[in-house]
């Protein structure tokens, strides 16, 4: 029988737009500004924590809507944002450093909806407001460091080996070790060669060798650097206490990083692009200080500048650096001084205990290494990085140290600061920022409006036209559209990810035109149909056959270059590309088989002579 679906179809398709409304419906109900309390270093959020809270808020007269306490997380609910940010700064400033306190907001979908699932939509930077970073990982200094790494290798390898080199020296091509004799050198080639495999190894002049990185090993150290530097920065946005940030990798050398609800660049800044850290070195005592004045330092040594004034020689071998570090607290020691209080991982504390036995009575350094963005700019139009480093602290060695230990030497901010960063780990490469946007919450709020107008305006001007272009026909376009619209909004709010943005509510009110489009291609061909004096039933049969080749030709280009824009482009046109192919998925679906079964309903199977299209 022409044009009718089986029960188990017209079920489907009400079981389909049934589910999609479901989990559509959260959005409805909007969001509460709230504040999220969470521990950190084993600190837990218990029942003590959220009296004390209560007791804080109440104190400073901030009204609170809920208190919700889930494992490890408290979350306050409030009455407007000015409410919200002034219970994050009495909780900043009155909590334990254990706590990490965010801005956030809390869904207020009811708890039936909820315990299967659904949740709104999770909104983009450019519509909830924050700030957004693009940052740059500066691979020139990469290299360095691999470069001066083969240096160290080869000096203690060679030297355990017992295979005396007369110098090493860093060139633009290569690490060039030199030998007295060729018998040396090629017993050193063999040795390098079977030692470090990463490791491209030449004969270079008359009794030297260049050690230089491989390109697998370079390609390897590059990516190494962007992982463990996007990992670092996670760690750096938690300690900020932002509640859904996004950190994520921008073409071959970019990271960005998105944070909602965050209004203070520059605290930002100062924490996600510091490239502060730590070694530990002992002092050569040996050389004095006309001596580092002239310039006159022994190879096994460098001179550094100290804080406060003055230089200092301290021994190429680092003790340890800030890799080994598993936390770090800023307080104050007993004679009321700023110190950081360190602990180390188990590797770092033997160590540690290994460098210090044989050192009681000696001193040991603190440099503090970071990098400055200076306001020269290089070829590229970047700002030139300026490596920094000075010693901080001198200490004795008063006896062999473990796991845990002080630095001194820093005023309270920079101790703060400089724990943090320990915690958060060191950067692998120094960064820098190329972008920055700073969107308010009033802003993102009149994005969300400006796109919902768009998208209303033209939802109402394709309603009415096709009421009247249509009639009948044309109410079916309607339903089919306001389904798809709940569809796409029911799959964005399911997705796990999926984030809106403003562009994307661009792609929506595109995919609202598309849908028509579908449904004016197939109502055209019934009226051709009937034209050429088919029957009512065989010219609706007919016109969805016909059309659906064109339908489906067209989209399927559009889906494919939805799915190129996302694989290579980024941010926005990400955004854009998203809702447009989860757009042209559900508009197939509800222009070829919604619109047949309501068409179905309507006419289908009836004895007609005349149709109102």
């Amino acid at each position: 029988m022409l044009n009718k679906y089986p029960l188990w179809k017209n079920l489907l398709v009400i079981f389909v737009v049934c589910m999609a409304a479901l989990y559509a419906s959260p959005n409805l109900f909007g969001d509460d500004h709230a504040v999220q309390i969470s521990g950190v270093r084993g600190q837990q959020v218990t029942q003590d924590t959220l009296i004390e809270v209560r007791e804080l808020l109440d104190k400073n007269q901030i009204e609170i809507k809920k208190l919700e306490l889930t494992p490890n997380k408290l979350q306050i609910r409030l009455a407007d944002p000015e409410q919200q940010l002034l219970a994050k700064e009495v909780l900043v400033n009155e909590l334990d450093e254990n706590f990490i306190t965010a801005l956030n907001f809390a869904s207020t979908t009811p708890d039936w909806l909820a315990s299967i699932g659904g949740s709104p939509m999770r909104l983009g930077l450019d519509l909830r407001g924050g700030i957004h970073f693009l940052m740059e990982v500066d691979m020139k200094e990469v290299m360095q460091k691999a470069e001066k790494q083969i240096s160290t290798d080869l000096r203690a390898s060679l030297r355990e080996q017992k295979i005396r080199y007369s110098g090493i020296q860093s060139t633009p091509e290569g690490v060039v070790v030199r030998f007295r004799k060729d018998e040396i050198r090629d017993q050193a080639n063999t040795f390098i060669s079977r030692q470090f495999r990463r490791y491209q190894v030449k004969n270079h002049g008359v009794h030297d060798l260049i050690v230089s990185i491989s390109e697998e090993e370079m390609r390897l150290i590059r990516e190494e650097a962007i992982a463990q530097n996007i990992t670092i920065i996670r760690n750096r946005v938690n300690e900020l206490g932002v509640a859904e940030p996004m950190v994520q990798r921008q073409g071959a050398e970019r990271i960005v990083v998105q944070l909602p609800g965050v209004q203070d660049p520059s605290r930002a800044k100062q924490i996600l692009g510091a490239t502060a850290t730590l070694e530990f070195r002992m002092v050569n005592t040996k050389v004095d200080q006309d001596a580092l004045l002239r310039g006159r330092v022994p190879m096994s040594s460098e001179a550094f500048d100290v804080r406060g004034g003055g230089k200092t020689a301290l021994y190429k071998e680092v003790i340890l650096s800030g890799d080994h570090i598993t936390n770090a607290r800023a307080a104050f020691d007993e004679y009321n001084q700023p110190q950081v209080s360190i602990d180390l991982d188990a590797t770092g504390g033997t160590m540690m205990a290994n460098a210090t036995k044989g050192a009681i009575g000696q001193l040991m350094a603190t440099l503090f290494t970071e990098y400055r963005t200076t306001q020269v700019k290089n070829a590229e139009g970047r700002y030139v990085l300026k490596k920094v480093e000075e010693v901080v602290s001198q200490a004795t060695i008063q006896a062999r140290l473990g796991r845990s230990f002080r630095i001194t030497g820093l005023d309270y901010e920079e101790a703060k600061n400089l724990a943090l960063l320990l915690r958060a780990g060191a950067l692998k490469a120094p960064i820098q920022i190329v972008e920055e946007r700073t969107i308010g919450p009033s802003m993102g709020q009149q994005n969300i409006e400006n796109g919902l107008q768009a998208m209303i305006s033209g939802l109402i001007a394709v309603i009415l036209f096709m009421m009247i272009y249509y009639r009948r026909f044309g109410l079916v376009a309607n339903l089919v559209l306001v389904a798809n619209l709940v569809m796409i909004v029911g799959l964005l709010s399911m997705i796990p990810g999926a984030t809106l943005t403003l562009p994307g509510i661009a792609g929506i009110v595109l995919t609202v035109g598309m849908a028509v489009d579908g449904n004016v291609l197939i109502f055209e061909r019934i009226r051709e149909e009937l034209r050429s004096g088919r029957s009512v039933q065989r010219a609706i049969s007919e016109g969805y056959a016909n059309a659906f080749s064109t339908i489906a030709d067209a989209n399927i280009t559009t889906f494919v270059t939805s799915l190129i824009l996302f694989a290579v482009g980024t941010g926005a046109v990400k955004g854009f590309a998203v809702t447009l192919m989860i757009g042209i998925a559900t508009s197939m679906f509800t222009v070829i088989v919604v619109s047949r079964a309501l068409v179905n309903a309507l006419w289908g199977a009836k004895r007609m002579k005349k149709l109102s299209i």
